[in-house]
């Protein structure tokens, strides 16, 4: 058996005598989830911290159901009590509750990191059982079990297509790609559904917008165009047109073609510098509810969902992905109407060109929400 070193025995040693009783374990959970930002509350959240360290084994599913509800911040906390007390344990050869883990992994209304964690617990003693367990977890709302299920799924697809079973090959990987959520696995699995020439259509599948009216150039000399409240802000009437940066400006139809439904700007105008932009569209909901607007943009940008301002960020050339910023709104039945000012600064430099942006619409896992006209 390993043995422990001075220093390591003291450790267990003042675990052991902080050991939480079964009666105020609660409430050393409690003083964790009650730390806040900039390190308030951190001394008692620290003291009551060693005492869920030093609980057993049987205690682990019971600090692993205090992540529920929480932020990544507190379930940092709970998730290194976690680790100690197993470190600690199995070293002094305890076995994991197996049956108790599996059936908090198996409860999809845990804090998806505390049933992930829970997952690769049982996975040290049961890997067996853990892999027969993502068969059924395509569907699960925690990405990180959904993404293993979906691994599952392409590793199958990848050795029917090595035995030479190219239709169950594009049937496995057309079944990931439908349940994939993280970008890097969709863009994976669409090449190889590609390769092996089937049609796949990356902007329905995310969900990317991509039929806008678009009206500018508007100012933004010495950054003053982000605050101000040009027309478009106050009243969307197509048939108008407003003084804009050099003259006056209309609203235009733009339809992009990118699969990754990027609105390029400088295709509409043409590369300019200090400017300001709007672009708008509408979007038909078949019932109210909530809903991401999951936005890419390197510029300054404000976006609206219904007249409502969601977020806005004045930061330029900063970079850009897919799911960049994740705004959170809610739908409306009928007509919702969404609303994106972009702007442009200063700089000259070539890598301060870009003037774009993408938007897609989700719900809260990623999964694409369609227009009703478009089901």
């Amino acid at each position: 058996m390993k043995q422990l070193t001075f220093g390591g025995l003291v450790a267990c040693l003042c675990l052991r005598l902080c050991s939480a009783s079964p009666s105020d374990l609660a409430d050393a959970i409690k003083t964790v989830r009650a730390v806040g930002a900039e390190g308030r509350g951190n001394a008692e959240a620290s003291a009551a911290w060693k005492k869920l360290a030093a609980s057993d084994l049987s205690q682990l599913t019971t600090i692993l159901s205090g992540m529920d509800g929480t932020d990544d911040l507190i379930a940092n906390w709970l998730r290194a009590a976690v680790d100690t007390i197993v470190s600690r344990e199995t070293v002094a050869g305890k076995k994991l509750p197996a049956g108790d883990l599996l059936a908090f992994v198996r409860d999809t209304n845990h804090h998806p990191r505390a049933r992930r964690l829970a997952f690769e617990l049982v996975a040290r003693i049961q890997p067996n059982t853990t892999d027969k367990l993502l068969s059924g977890m395509l569907d699960d709302p925690s990405l990180e079990l959904r993404r293993d299920a979906v691994d599952r799924v392409i590793a199958d697809a990848t050795r029917a297509f090595d035995a030479g079973k190219k239709p169950e090959a594009i049937q496995r990987y057309q079944q990931a790609l439908q349940k994939a959520r993280d970008v890097d696995q969709i863009q994976s699995v669409a090449r190889k559904l590609r390769e092996l020439g089937e049609t796949v259509d990356l902007p329905k599948l995310f969900g990317f917008l991509t039929q806008w009216k678009v009206i500018g150039p508007f100012d933004n000399a010495d950054g003053k165009g982000f605050a101000t409240v040009f027309s478009p802000e106050k009243k969307i009437d197509f048939a108008a047109e407003y003084d804009g940066k050099s003259g006056k400006v209309r609203w235009s139809d733009y339809v992009t073609k990118n699969e990754f439904g990027m609105v390029d700007i400088n295709t509409i105008y043409e590369p300019l510098k200090s400017v300001t932009a709007y672009a708008y569209t509408e979007f038909v909901s078949d019932k109210a509810r909530p809903a991401e607007l999951r936005l890419g943009c390197k510029n300054a940008w404000k976006v609206w969902l219904n007249g409502k301002l969601l977020w806005e960020r004045e930061e330029y050339h900063r970079g850009m992905q897919i799911d960049q910023y994740r705004l959170t709104g809610r739908l409306q039945p009928g007509r919702n109407t969404i609303l994106v000012k972009a702007c442009q600064n200063e700089l000259v430099e070539k890598w301060t060109v870009e003037w774009q942006f993408q938007l897609r619409v989700c719900d809260h896992l990623g999964t694409a929400i369609l227009p009703s006209a478009a089901k």
